[in-house]
């Protein structure tokens, strides 16, 4: 999981009811992202040798991971979830080799996610053949006005 995930999420979640975890998970879900509620210490273990080992220190207490492969979707799931649900407290968190502190987790969180960058990409080229389109139709329609107006003139 440390290997492949492109952001980590570690946050505390003492105080939260079954429900409210289910929800959680189902909004991680939704997001692309997934969570695991792990032991510590095995968690440390796994840490080891990867990018994401800055993360070890904050894995005290009762710590929930969330990691996903789009770099957003796992803090913007967090971010959303803590906003309604006071005992999630985000801790902190990684995005590759970069560890990050809960004010970067919701800096992170507040960009696009990939398919959004993808579709603003898409209209971005799609724009320009669009107005050039648009260009080279103009000049014949006006053509095809003028045209008109000559014809519907009275025979004077």
């Amino acid at each position: 999981m440390f290997k492949t995930s492109a952001s980590i999420v570690v946050a505390h979640y003492s105080g939260l009811t079954v429900a409210q975890m289910q929800t959680l998970r189902k909004q991680m879900g939704a997001a692309g992202a997934k969570v695991k509620v792990a032991k510590n210490r095995l968690a440390k273990i796994a840490l080891k040798d990867t990018d994401a080992a800055s993360i070890g220190p904050l894995l005290k207490g009762p710590t929930v991971l969330a990691y996903s492969g789009d770099p957003v979707a796992a803090p913007k799931a967090a971010i959303d979830f803590a906003k309604t649900n006071e005992q999630f407290i985000i801790l902190g968190g990684a995005m590759g080799k970069t560890t990050l502190d809960p004010n970067a987790v919701k800096a992170l969180a507040s960009l696009p996610s990939l398919d959004e960058l993808r579709a603003k990409i898409v209209g971005l080229l799609v724009a320009p053949a669009t107005k050039i389109a648009q260009l080279t139709n103009a000049p014949a329609a006006k053509v095809a006005r003028v045209v008109q107006a000559y014809a519907s003139k009275p025979a004077a």
